[in-house]
């Protein structure tokens, strides 16, 4: 029923954001639309904890911060090995067993790896994932490294 709710609440604040217009019949049509919505999504079975993981909004707010950061940094070194006259590449792909056990937390690993410059996810498994870096140091630091720890966190809030 929670998820129902604040599924309800996420469809009726896009549409008020995205109609711009607050006569009362549009207000009305939008939350009529909205609870539908809601409805067709919780008879078709897509409202569940892992469809619409709301338990994970406090820790995302935890996780996206440290994330943008390990980004912009990855950024920087990305450029540096570029901009080098000497282009000190060392493309290398490591394979390593992740932490996590969901699909929620697989995911959001193997997405992480693949926002932050540098690193790219190319194989994606509860046993194994497979990365590619732009250099030895970036494809060694996914291995055992504190985005697998800190998924590992993430993923297990209940």
């Amino acid at each position: 029923m929670l998820h129902s709710a604040i599924l309800f609440v996420l469809f009726y604040a896009f549409w008020v954001l995205m109609s711009g217009l607050f006569t009362p019949f549009l207000l009305a049509a939008g939350a009529a639309s909205s609870l539908a919505v809601v409805w067709f999504a919780v008879r078709m079975h897509v409202a569940d904890r892992e469809g619409h993981p709301v338990h994970l909004i406090w820790p995302a707010l935890a996780y996206w911060p440290w994330l943008v950061r390990e980004i912009l940094k990855s950024a920087l070194d990305v450029s540096r090995v570029i901009l080098d006259p000497r282009l000190p590449a060392s493309p290398t792909v490591v394979s390593f067993k992740p932490r996590q056990r969901t699909v929620v937390g697989l995911v959001t690993h193997a997405n992480s790896i693949t926002l932050t410059p540098g690193t790219l996810s190319v194989e994606v498994g509860p046993e194994r994932f497979v990365v590619h870096g732009l250099t030895r140091a970036s494809a060694h630091a996914a291995v055992d490294s504190e985005m697998d720890r800190r998924v590992e966190r993430f993923e297990r809030v209940r």
